[in-house]
């Protein structure tokens, strides 16, 4: 089992939850953060010696990221760490928008300052994180901003229905994280929130919207840059459309 990281075996206090679930977790957020790269062979045994479990957690975990479309399993072959199917990024993308949009303005209207309190702390973790040149650390708390705008707007349940649907734009982000300059981000992440804090609905919701279409300036250098890990037989099509939209 290849990777940038070596594995850790399961405590024992997380032993005492399920080991099944508790390693597809690790072994999917290894894949969303490149770790694990797309083409790899991931092998029953190995993964069982490297996280000291046996094999049978290990088969279940690989049946939920297959569910996931994050892992292909081959019979007589073996199982391998999926491409990125660049169809579920701009569709994910395009949901995450819809989304969002409503939530920003919804935000702005009220002018929410207790919400604008809490994302300056997080820009604040989050400028840290730039300076240390730390784009893992930068994406999780990218997630944390938006999971408190649609937390705080009650649509906490709506966020978690998001999540599978963005696995492959996860993929994606911690990509992009690596290769482009996370300052500009940063920045977009502020406009964001000096919009909501200034009530400016109108400028809150083009703020966010061109947060999340950065995705579609930054998507053809970093297929162009590795080009072996997408599925690419509508990839160039794909993004071209949602650069149109």
């Amino acid at each position: 089992m290849a990777g940038n990281e070596h594995p850790v075996s399961i405590s024992a206090g997380d032993r005492l939850q399920a080991v099944g679930p508790r390693l597809y977790r690790l072994l999917r957020e290894r894949i969303v953060r490149g770790e694990l790269v797309p083409g790899t062979r991931l092998s029953e045994v190995d993964v069982a010696a490297a996280y000291q479990v046996s094999r049978q957690p290990v088969r279940e975990a690989f049946i939920k990221l297959s569910e996931e479309a994050l892992v292909e399993i081959r019979p007589q072959r073996g199982t391998y760490v999926s491409q990125i199917n660049v169809s579920a990024v701009m569709a994910a993308r395009f949901v995450r928008e819809a989304v969002e949009a409503d939530i920003v303005r919804l935000h702005a209207s009220q002018k929410d300052g207790e919400l604008v309190s809490q994302l300056r702390e997080l820009i604040a973790l989050q400028t840290k994180t730039v300076e240390d040149d730390d784009p893992h650390a930068f994406i999780r708390l990218d997630e944390d901003f938006h999971r408190a705008m649609a937390s705080a707007a009650g649509h906490g349940p709506s966020w978690d229905i998001l999540q599978p649907l963005k696995t492959q734009m996860d993929r994606v982000r911690h990509l992009s994280a690596k290769r482009f300059p996370l300052r500009k981000l940063l920045a977009q992440h502020v406009t964001v929130v000096e919009a909501i804090a200034n009530g400016n609905v109108a400028g809150a919701d083009r703020a966010m919207r061109a947060h999340l279409r950065q995705l579609l300036d930054d998507l053809p250098a970093v297929i162009a840059a590795v080009p072996t890990y997408f599925d690419q037989s509508e990839a160039i099509e794909d993004v071209h459309k949602g650069q149109d939209a």
